[in-house]
């Protein structure tokens, strides 16, 4: 009778459904985060990068003269 009340059932099944969402939603940002292709494709974005900084440092005198 106590779990089948209107209020505290609510509040339980509300409190699953969060809780639910936040373990799904945790292992999903997990996933995406250690995944290797993205691992690997931030290293290229590094490299990039670092390229572009040098070409803009390499640039920049030139532009203020």
């Amino acid at each position: 009778m106590f779990l089948t009340s209107g209020k505290v059932f609510g509040i339980l099944r509300n409190y699953l459904i969060l809780a639910l969402f936040v373990m799904f939603i945790s292992l999903g940002l997990t996933d995406i985060f250690t995944n290797p292709n993205r691992l690997k494709q931030q290293q290229h974005l590094d490299y990039y990068g670092r390229y572009f900084s040098a070409g803009l440092v390499n640039k920049l005198p030139t532009l203020f003269r």
